[in-house]
């Protein structure tokens, strides 16, 4: 649960206009998602943060897959789809290379595919599809929850200092929450229905959160806000999995494969209600489905993931 965790910084008024007036520009546009050119379809990108378990965060590997692939079409079309698989753990101490490959470009649909590579092996594989904007008829989409609105709920962070001034905190609960303050994660979050830290009793396996990216975006190519939008996907998204699983401590979590879809345009720096559900868990994996809601009840984006989870077992539990 700890490691799902990511602090806020304070709220800033609707619109993404920052805060404070040195947070001009969110640190995913000006640096994690910024790749640097090596040669024709080949990128490169560095880490701007590290999750406590000293793996590459997946939304970060996803998000810079993304952009890699947009840098490759047109910019009149937009990104409906990408599918990934994770394949090898990220190593935080080197790079990543982003080889981007041409699959197919069509009159109204594009397909590039992209490898992300250290160490001279692929660590994720991606396919991303493009789309030229066409109208239908055929429109429907599920209807929004309701729920409290951002403005009259408590950031990730003053949950954290909450719970900090609990005196029965156990000792590395309160070392872990100290180290996820301690972190520079580039996105707000707001839980609906925060959960008591303490508290080992099953969930339903659901979450609500308002999420955001940190400082301003702004009008843009809608291609970027999907990258952001990549990236800030995979917060606490696995971790939905475990809710019904509480009592039993985490020993390894990691994702397998994530995919998304775009419905509707939208702005990643603006509030976003990100709803996650897992439907299924089961030898040693989870399976998580989520939607991320405009304010005004417009379903932007669709998630799924599938994770690997092992959690420690008492005696009776365990098989010889």
């Amino acid at each position: 649960y700890l490691a799902s965790l990511s602090p806020g910084s304070g709220d800033v008024p609707e619109g993404g206009q920052p805060a404070a007036p040195g947070d001009l520009r969110s640190v995913l546009v000006t640096s994690v998602l910024s790749l640097e050119p090596l040669d024709l379809d080949l990128f490169r990108g560095r880490h701007y943060w590290v999750p406590v378990t000293r793996r590459l965060f997946g939304g970060q590997i996803v998000g810079q897959a993304l952009v890699a692939a947009a840098k490759a079409v047109s910019e009149d079309v937009h990104a409906h789809s990408l599918h990934c698989y994770f394949v090898r753990a990220g190593d935080p101490t080197v790079p990543v290379l982003y080889q981007v490959e041409r699959t197919r470009t069509g009159k109204s649909f594009s397909v590039r595919s992209v490898k992300a590579v250290q160490h001279g092996k692929p660590i994720l594989i991606c396919q991303a599809s493009f789309q030229q904007s066409q109208e239908s008829p055929v429109q429907h989409q599920f209807t929004m929850p309701t729920v409290l609105p951002p403005e009259e709920l408590r950031t990730q962070e003053e949950l954290i200092q909450k719970y900090l001034q609990d005196p029965n905190l156990v000792e590395k609960y309160r070392l872990g929450l100290n180290k996820i303050l301690a972190q520079e994660v580039p996105v707000e979050i707001k839980p609906v229905n925060p959960l008591e830290i303490l508290c080992q009793l099953p969930q339903e396996p659901k979450q609500l959160f308002w999420v955001r990216a940190r400082g301003y975006i702004g009008e843009c190519d809608m291609k970027l806000h999907c990258c952001v939008a990549a990236y800030i996907s995979d917060y606490a998204f696995l971790g939905t999995a475990l809710l019904p699983h509480r009592q039993h401590p985490v020993k390894f979590m990691v994702s397998l494969d994530h995919s998304m879809w775009f419905h509707a345009p939208f702005r990643a720096d603006h509030w976003m209600l990100y709803e996650c559900e897992s439907p299924w868990a089961g030898g040693c994996r989870g399976l998580v489905h989520g939607r991320l809601w405009r304010r005004d009840g417009v379903l932007a984006v669709t998630c799924a993931q599938e994770g690997v989870i092992r959690v420690e077992q008492s005696p009776a539990e365990s098989k010889l």
